[in-house]
């Protein structure tokens, strides 16, 4: 290139196709490694910025969830088969790690077959609890007047009866199918969360954007699902992890009992039917019985490490 006095200033080499398809690749090859990278940082700095109660409870649950999903992998029978002599002890036969019971049944095969029952049984129980919960908080609290006071007498009629008794009687007018034992927990452990939600709803209905939206032609339904369930549903999240902590202690508690599904290993069960041997053998029972402080643990560990975290971001 020339100026109009003809001096040369500088000569402008334009890249060539392959050069510009080299650098093309090397482009898309960096974003692909850059964007991993970034969200796997992006993730690790969130994980290290919750509370420590949190984060032992997360990794302790993880755990939990990847011995119940490796159980049909490790032990793909099926765990109330005899596979042994009875009363091998934990670490004295390297097929049976963790020992039999008085049956000759795999002590581990029921360990990790049963995380799956007590998983399922509290995370399902506690979706009932919570919707039903929720429900009945949001209409008492948003109506008020009769609504409120009808459904506050019959959560305290639900208070009035022991959890676990109710539970019971639930169980025994149903059968003990894994179904009606979710639905019986979930029945029972409501008024919690419906008492919760009611508190945080009469709080937000008096907030100047809730009335503003019904000023302005908005359904009531739009104003609960936009403005009032949204900023009341924190707080049941750390409630439901109590929930499910309590529901995979109903679910042993009746097992023990004897009121489980016949067609399932639980934990509890696994409790009741070694309890004869308890003097004689009681790993048939601990073990067990660690488990469900291993998963109950974590759980209120979760629910501490929330409830830290809320408070701290609603301090900020």
């Amino acid at each position: 290139m020339k100026t109009h006095t003809g001096t040369t200033i500088s000569t402008l080499t334009k890249p060539s196709p392959a050069e510009r398809r080299e650098g093309t690749q090397e482009a898309v090859m960096a974003a692909r490694v850059a964007v991993p990278r970034g969200a796997s940082s992006r993730l690790w700095r969130s994980f290290r910025a919750w509370p420590i109660s949190l984060q032992t409870g997360t990794v302790l649950l993880v755990i939990q969830v990847l011995v119940a999903i490796s159980a049909g992998w490790l032990y793909p029978g099926d765990p109330f088969d005899l596979a042994g002599s009875p009363f091998v002890r934990p670490g004295t036969d390297s097929q049976f790690p963790l020992g039999t019971d008085i049956m000759g049944r795999d002590i581990a095969a029921g360990v990790m077959h049963g995380a799956r029952v007590s998983l399922l049984v509290g995370l399902s129980a506690t979706l009932i609890a919570t919707v039903l919960g929720t429900s009945v908080g949001l209409a008492a609290g948003y109506f008020g007047r009769w609504v409120d006071h009808l459904l506050m007498r019959i959560t305290e009629l639900f208070q009035v009866i022991p959890h676990f008794l109710f539970a019971i009687i639930l169980v025994s007018i149903m059968g003990s199918k894994l179904e009606n034992i979710v639905l019986a927990i979930g029945v029972t452990s409501w008024t919690m969360v419906a008492r919760l939600v009611r508190a945080e709803t009469l709080a937000l209905r008096e907030r100047d954007y809730v009335k503003l939206c019904s000023v302005m032609g908005g359904s009531h339904v739009r104003v609960i699902l936009t403005h009032i369930l949204p900023n009341a549903f924190p707080p049941v999240i750390v409630a439901a992890s109590i929930l499910t902590a309590l529901a995979v202690l109903t679910e042993a508690g009746l097992a023990f009992l004897g009121m489980s599904d016949s067609n399932r290993i639980s934990w509890g069960g696994m409790i009741g039917a070694s309890r004869e041997a308890l003097l004689d053998a009681p790993y048939m029972t601990l073990i067990p019985g660690a488990a469900i402080v291993f998963v109950v643990m974590s759980l209120s560990l979760i629910g501490d490490g929330l409830a830290q975290h809320l408070r701290r971001g609603g301090a900020a």
